[in-house]
C-alpha cells in the first residue's frame, strides 16, 4: 500500500465514530450503484463491512476506496444464486470479524425486460435464483449466525417499487420482489422476540448502471423525473443513508416493513 493511502487511511480514521461504532456490517452486491453507496456509509458511520459480489475488481475498488476513509472493508467473491457460496460467506464475515451484526442483501438483477411472452422459464428462474431464492438463503444463514451469538442483528433487503406496481416488462422482476415483500413479515414474526429486526427498502427509479441498463439512453429517465414531486432521479447515496438508518438502534421499533424511498414517484397511482 502507497503511503498516499496510509495517510489517508490515518486521516479519515479519526472522523469514522458513528452510530454504527464497531458492527460488522455485510453487504452483498456491495462493488457498484446502490451496494456500493451502502458500504460508504456504513463505513461513514463506523462499521466493519465486509462486501459481496460476483465481480471481484468491482467489490476491490469499493473496498480500496473505504480504505481511503480511514475505514476497514473485507472483499468477498460470492454469488448468492448459490447455496454454498452463501454460507462460505457468512463463516468468512465470522472467521475474520469474529461476528455479524447487520446484513444487507442488495445483490440482485433486472433480468430480461420484456413483456411475459418474450421472457422464457430460463428467464424467469434466474431473476428468481438471485433476487427471491438468494435473500431466503441469505436471511436463513444471517438468522442462524444472529441465533448463535445471542445479540441479535439488523437485516435489510432490497425490494423495489415495482413489488406492488409494474412496468412494461417487470413481470419476472416484480414477482420476484413481491414475493420478498411477503417473505420479510413472516421472519419478523418468527425472530423479533430474539431481537432480531429485518425490514426491506423499495428503491424508486435510482440513477444506476443497472437502471441505465434497461432504457435505451439518458433521455428515457425523463418521463420518470417529471412524475416524481422532487423532480430528480433517486441516487445511490439516497438509498444508502436509510439503509444505515434500518441498521441503527434510530430505527429499533421497525421490523417487517418495506419501506418506500421513491422521491414520491408511486404517490400519483401505482403503473
Amino acid at each position: 500500500m502507497t503511503k498516499h493511502v496510509d495517510s489517508a487511511r490515518t486521516a479519515g480514521r479519526k472522523h469514522l465514530e458513528g452510530k454504527l461504532e464497531g458492527k460488522v456490517v455485510l453487504v452483498t452486491g456491495g462493488g457498484t450503484g446502490i451496494g456500493r453507496a451502502a458500504v460508504l456509509a456504513y463505513a461513514r458511520e463506523g462499521a466493519k463491512v465486509a462486501l459481496a459480489g460476483r465481480r471481484s475488481a468491482e467489490i476491490d475498488a469499493t473496498a480500496h476506496e473505504v480504505a481511503l476513509m480511514g475505514g476497514e472493508a473485507l472483499a468477498i467473491t460470492a454469488d448468492v444464486s448459490r447455496e454454498e457460496d452463501i454460507r462460505r460467506l457468512i463463516a468468512r464475515v465470522n472467521d475474520h470479524y469474529g461476528r455479524l451484526d447487520v446484513a444487507f442483501n442488495n445483490a440482485g438483477i433486472l433480468g430480461n425486460f420484456a413483456p411475459i411472452t418474450q421472457q422464457t422459464s430460463a428467464d424467469f428462474d434466474e431473476v428468481i435464483a438471485i433476487n427471491l431464492r438468494g435473500v431466503w438463503l441469505s436471511v436463513k444463514y444471517q438468522v442462524e449466525a444472529f441465533l448463535v451469538q445471542r445479540t441479535g442483528g439488523a437485516i435489510i433487503n432490497t425490494s423495489s417499487w415495482l413489488a406492488k406496481g409494474a412496468s412494461v416488462g417487470s413481470s419476472s422482476y416484480s414477482a420476484s420482489k413481491g414475493a420478498l415483500d411477503a417473505l420479510i413479515r413472516a421472519v419478523a414474526l418468527e425472530y423479533g422476540d430474539q431481537g432480531i429486526r429485518i425490514n426491506n427498502i423499495n428503491p424508486g427509479i435510482i440513477d444506476t448502471p443497472m437502471a441505465h441498463s434497461s432504457l435505451p439512453d439518458a433521455s428515457a429517465f425523463m418521463p420518470f423525473i417529471a412524475h416524481t414531486p422532487v423532480k430528480r432521479l433517486g441516487e445511490p447515496k439516497d438509498i444508502g443513508d436509510v439503509a444505515v438508518w434500518l441498521a441503527s438502534d434510530d430505527a429499533r421499533f421497525i421490523t417487517g416493513q418495506s419501506i418506500l424511498v421513491d422521491g414520491g414517484y408511486t404517490i400519483a397511482g401505482l403503473r
